[in-house]
């Protein structure tokens, strides 16, 4: 193809193929989010808007000393020097920073209403307030001594950290979590505690495997506390790989109100759940009959988290009442651990544990090793001005005389003494109280100080094994400043198959599943003697009765071939209308109901479709777990009938029936099927099975149940074409 030139006219045309100009810009915008955005540097654990904010409040001196200032001014300063993004994400990542529940370590200190667990969104950034914590100023620490390298901001008018020194490993300590362009990250919170105890144990021993520092760190410390039942096993490998998950319970005790009567205090949540939602959560499960074991759920909450429950019956343990709830509710999470992670050159990474601890480790030394090369810079710069100064004092009356006589002083205390300009301007602008004689000792003592920690930089510099131990004191010194007992429990792996199901306390009570024409579905209790006497809505009808128990589940066939399983005890009252069964399952509006059956374990169904074709399926199999039932039949289902005999009798919108033997039906999960009677048009309009002893039965037009004492005139093989059947036979059912 041809590629033209772009004229001055043309400007910015350019012919290329759609396809290249599409795959070269989602490609920039792909790496540009994946960088820029939700990925966090491996080295402070930082995005770069959070890296932002933290320096722009450094730069506005909101140590933790100072007097806190508003948000708004803090956002301002962060969009308008650094971050061309709208206000309101930033505000968020900064609310983020500042909120206990969210951050192992808060790295601003918020005064105002940043939220809460409940959920709660904090108050526009015109009321809070906020200034630095203590643990982000270790994090800064350095920055100003070309500690790290400094980058253009986007419009060119100042500078901005690449990263920052990250006096503690934050990646781990706080966590992340973000979404990318084709990958993400999820990092959990831990205890910097363990951390830096790990990082000493690689600063001695580099060969230190994974499963050792994993001693150290046994899993993460969510601030919100909790219980993680995930394993060692499983924790180990995540670490190991850089993916995994753990499980986090809720903490949880059982409050004695004497006589056999109790009920259980939730006292700390699972990281990110909020507590309002779960009340919700809980309430609606008890209100819909889905969690049988659970009486009632309140909040009585106040600076600490008090969620009450209690059971429906004092008989029930409570750890199988927990139990129960953990599977049903958020009270028990799985958080995803995927550590990616952008190295020290920016290229997207997965990293375990150790790798991360490691780069952490090596961009300390980076930090120190420039720290130290900045100030022996300034410390040369300042011996060699008190050097002069020295002369000064040897020579005191020359420089004086110098000073006063001589028309270029400066030029002859550079000759007289061989002195630099830079000591002879030095020497010019000295206070003349500065040449006391106490001032004398002062600057030798100066000189002293700073000839011996010159030499011990130099040597620091020169040393790897120097800057490693010297990396080793200042973690100390961060664990003192931050150290704080574990949150979260590490608890061995729950076996949850060890307690009896959630069914299992369900009262057995008989039931009639009542599905009306329109789709309403409720569950008379006991049997229903007269089906006339049921009310419907005005235009609706009874569609289907099925006799079952509180504790079965129920099988709604559909026509396009899907089959849904309901618990019955979860079925509206039967005393109104019921509610929609489209509610409750996620059925097409174009199928219609073929059968509703209550399961039985162990039986069978016979399912056909419209075309003739059908097989056996067992109903062990047919149970779903989910709203979208499972797909049994590979076409428009026309019946669904359970196994009770060895005869199947089919007939076809021609009239015709055949019998031939159960036998000659496969039995399968899924599929088409096999092909039950041929037909030159149509297809199939009825099937029954039955036992050859008693024979099968048909109904008339008048509706009348006849017998078929001839039927065995109608034996055949499967997929025959069959004869005409008995006059009036119309259907079986």
């Amino acid at each position: 193809m041809t590629v033209h030139t772009p004229t001055p006219e043309g400007g910015r045309i350019i012919d290329e193929p759609m396809s290249e100009a599409l795959s070269q810009r989602y490609l920039a915008y792909a790496l540009s989010t994946i960088t820029n955005r939700a990925l966090p540097d491996v080295r402070d654990g930082f995005k770069p808007v959070h890296r932002r904010i933290l320096y722009a409040m450094h730069q506005m001196r909101l140590n933790p000393q100072a007097a806190a200032r508003k948000c708004a001014k803090v956002v301002g300063e962060v969009m308008g020097g650094y971050h061309p993004h709208g206000d309101a994400s930033i505000y968020e990542a900064l609310v983020r920073l500042a909120q206990d529940f969210a951050q192992r370590y808060p790295l601003v200190d918020g005064q105002g209403n940043f939220g809460n667990i409940d959920g709660d969104s904090a108050a526009a950034m015109r009321y809070t307030e906020c200034k630095l914590t203590s643990a982000a100023t270790l994090l800064l620490e350095g920055i100003d001594q070309d500690a790290v390298d400094f980058r253009a901001t986007y419009d060119d008018q100042d500078e901005e950290p690449v990263v920052l020194p990250a006096g503690f490993p934050n990646l781990l300590a706080n966590g992340s979590s973000g979404i990318a362009v084709g990958m993400a990250t999820s990092i959990p919170p831990h205890n910097v505690g363990e951390l830096i105890d790990a990082c000493m144990v690689l600063l001695e021993r580099p060969e230190a495997t994974t499963g050792e520092l994993a001693t150290i760190v046994p899993g993460p410390d969510f601030p919100t506390g909790g219980v993680a039942v995930e394993g060692h096993a499983s924790i180990l490998d995540a670490y190991e790989t850089g993916r995994g998950g753990v499980r986090l319970r809720a903490r949880w005790e059982t409050e004695d109100l004497g006589r056999g009567v109790w009920r259980i205090i939730v006292t700390e949540m699972p990281y990110q759940v909020q507590k309002s939602r779960l009340i919700e959560a809980l309430a609606d499960l008890i209100e819909h009959k889905k969690a049988p074991l659970l009486g009632d759920v309140r909040d009585e909450s106040a600076e600490d988290i008090r969620l009450v429950l209690e059971p429906k019956s004092r008989t029930v343990e409570p750890e199988v009442l927990m139990e129960s709830l953990f599977k049903l509710s958020d009270l028990e999470v799985r958080f995803p651990i995927n550590m990616n992670v952008l190295d020290a050159t920016g290229t997207p990474r997965v990293m375990g544990l150790k790798a991360c601890l490691q780069a952490f480790l090596d961009h300390r030394r980076d930090v120190l090793v420039r720290r130290s090369h900045w100030r022996i810079d300034r410390v040369e710069k300042r011996l060699h001005l008190l050097e002069g100064l020295r002369i000064v004092f040897l020579n005191i009356d020359e420089v004086i005389r110098i000073v006063r006589e001589e028309e270029q002083p400066k030029a002859v205390l550079i000759a007289r003494f061989g002195l630099s300009e830079l000591q002879a301007d030095f020497i010019l602008d000295t206070r003349l109280r500065q040449l006391a004689r106490i001032e004398e000792m002062t600057i030798e003592n100066e000189y002293k100080a700073l000839a011996e920690e010159l030499a011990a930089l130099q040597a620091l510099s020169l040393s790897p094994a120097k800057q490693w131990k010297t990396i080793g004191k200042e973690l100390e010194l961060v664990r003192k400043a931050l150290i704080s007992p574990r949150r979260t429990t590490i608890a061995e792996a729950v076996d949850a198959s060890a307690y009896a199901p959630v069914e299992a306390f369900i009262p057995r009570e008989a039931i009639t599943v009542i599905l009306s024409e329109r789709g309403w579905i409720r569950a008379a209790k006991g049997k229903v003697e007269d089906p006339s006497e049921l009310k419907f809505k005005e235009g609706d009808a009874l569609a289907f009765l099925e006799p079952a128990f509180t504790t079965d589940k129920i099988l709604v066939a559909a026509s396009d071939g899907r089959i849904f399983t309901i618990g019955a005890d979860k079925l509206a009252s039967g005393r109104g209308h019921g509610e929609p069964l489209r509610l409750m399952i996620d059925l097409d509006e174009s199928a219609g109901i073929i059968a509703v059956l209550a399961h039985q374990p162990g039986a069978k169904l016979l399912v056909a479709s419209k075309a003739g074709y059908g097989f056996i399926a067992p109903e062990d199999d047919l149970l779903a777990q989910k709203r979208g039932g499972k797909q049994v039949l590979n076409g428009d289902l026309l019946a669904a009938l359970r196994v009770r005999g060895d005869y199947v009798a089919t007939l076809g919108e021609n009239l015709k029936a055949l019998i031939f033997p159960l036998a000659e039906l496969p039995e399968m999960g899924r599929g088409k099927g096999v092909k039950l009677q041929t037909y030159k048009q149509g297809g199939l309009q009825d099937l029954t099975v039955f036992d050859a002893e008693t024979g099968p039965e048909w109904a008339d037009g008048g509706g009348r149940r006849r017998n078929w004492p001839d039927w065995k005139d109608w034996l055949g093989k499967r997929a025959g074409a069959g004869r005409m059947g008995p006059r009036g036979l119309r259907k079986f059912r």
